[in-house]
């Protein structure tokens, strides 16, 4: 690889470096680059932050609510009956890691005068063990008793709305508009749970909506007999939930029909890939005006150095020395940059979550409001394809934006330039 010292010479360096301090009554170029280097700095990091945060939103909402809902789900017209040899066949497919009856279903959730409507899910307690997404999160001693059928464990958030939260005993009563057939009508079923342990997964929709019980008691409650309402499926790759359809499909039966994550939520994440792919090409122009106030600085350099780019013609400079030399004062503002904004955007990344919480201190205000954006955190995931494409973007207009005024200098006539000086 040819070095930039080869490709440069001494003399061409020294002569931009003298360009780019210019002297006092040449301050208004300085100002002018020196604004064109802030602008491609604040371009790079800003892009990157975005760039980051969405992927981390992405990510977190991903995994959030696949650790939660499964990568697929098997349902049939009916329920699916014999569960438990179809998750079986299902798990013994390669690449699949878990199978999960579950049934679930609507109710209205009472606790004192407040009432509130939830979603009811039933899990054994040995394939809840394995659901790490609530798992991990759950409140001490939560699932002592689990399995007794009078007890559930219910979100974080819902606890509170319900102001049960760290009540000891507390209970709570389910009602669920599908009951008994009387001849005065269908009667809803209530039973009073006890309420075991809360959990919090961070996504206040989830913390606000699910409740957990037995699987063998959410049957009983809801009438479903000996059925499931659905099989949860999870996978090695969530994003290539596709390749095992086919085989799930087949384990799962004649009747059964799949649905995929991809399906189940592609209106939410649809919209933030559209969303991304337009916040990068608004946040590219801050990097495209940047490269331009290089080229007009440049230019204005040109007409001032007229002269001097006289004088270096006559002294035996070629016009690719000169433009070599307006080539590296141009380049030079581009490179350091696109290399500030890196470090900017990288360290801003890795500390936002301090960041949003000083800022959320100092104006008063709750900034990223969990209750709108679904998660507790800011989240941020560097993507180093993602970095290097934004670095090597914003240098190549960088140096775009130097050929331009490095070929008017080199084109400029030496008789001319100093006819009037």
């Amino acid at each position: 690889m040819v070095s930039l010292s080869r490709l440069f010479s001494g003399f061409e360096w020294m002569v931009a470096a003298r360009y780019l301090r210019a002297k006092r009554q040449e301050s208004f170029i300085s100002v002018i680059s020196g604004f064109s280097l802030i602008g491609i700095a604040l371009g790079v990091a800003t892009l990157i932050i975005v760039m980051s945060v969405m992927n981390g939103f992405r990510a977190e909402l991903l995994g959030r609510i696949l650790g939660l809902n499964g990568h697929l789900i098997v349902q049939a017209v009916g329920g699916v009956k014999d569960y438990d040899a179809v998750a079986g066949r299902i798990r013994a497919i390669p690449g699949v890691t878990n199978a999960t009856p579950i049934a679930e279903g609507q109710v209205l959730v009472n606790a004192d005068d407040t009432s509130f409507g939830a979603l009811v899910r039933g899990i054994e307690s040995a394939d809840f063990m394995k659901l790490t997404t609530v798992y991990s999160t759950l409140s001490e001693g939560a699932m002592e008793g689990f399995d007794d059928g009078n007890s559930v464990i219910i979100g974080e958030r819902l606890a509170e709305r319900l102001a049960i939260e760290g009540k000891k005993d507390a209970t709570v009563t389910l009602v669920a508009p599908k009951g008994a057939v009387t001849p005065f009508g269908t009667t809803p079923r209530i039973k009073t749970y006890r309420v075991a342990g809360t959990f919090k997964i961070g996504m206040s929709e989830y913390d606000q909506m699910f409740i957990f019980m037995p699987l063998r008691e959410a049957q009983l409650f809801f009438g479903l007999g000996d059925t499931a309402g659905g099989i949860i499926v999870m996978v090695g790759d969530a994003d290539k939930v596709g390749e095992w359809r086919a085989q799930i499909g087949l384990a799962a039966g004649p009747g059964a029909f799949l649905t995929d994550w991809q399906q189940m939520n592609s209106s939410l994440f649809g919209a933030l890939t559209v969303e991304r792919n337009v916040m990068f090409l608004i946040l590219t122009l801050i990097i495209l005006v940047a490269a331009l106030n290089i080229i007009s600085g440049l230019i204005m350099l040109v007409k001032d150095k007229g002269g001097d780019i006289a004088i270096l013609r006559t002294m035996g400079a070629t016009q690719g020395a000169v433009m070599r030399v307006f080539f590296i004062a141009g380049a030079s503002i581009g490179v350091l940059g696109t290399f500030a904004g890196l470090l900017i955007g990288v360290v801003f990344c890795a500390n936002i979550e301090n960041i949003r919480q000083f800022l959320s201190r100092i104006t008063g205000t709750t900034l990223f409001d969990p209750t709108i954006y679904f998660l507790s955190q800011m989240p941020a995931e560097i993507d180093p394809g993602e970095v290097v494409a934004v670095v090597l973007m914003s240098l190549t207009l960088s140096f775009l934006a130097t050929l331009y005024p490095s070929w008017r200098a080199a084109r400029l006539d030496p008789v001319e330039a100093l006819r009037y000086e």
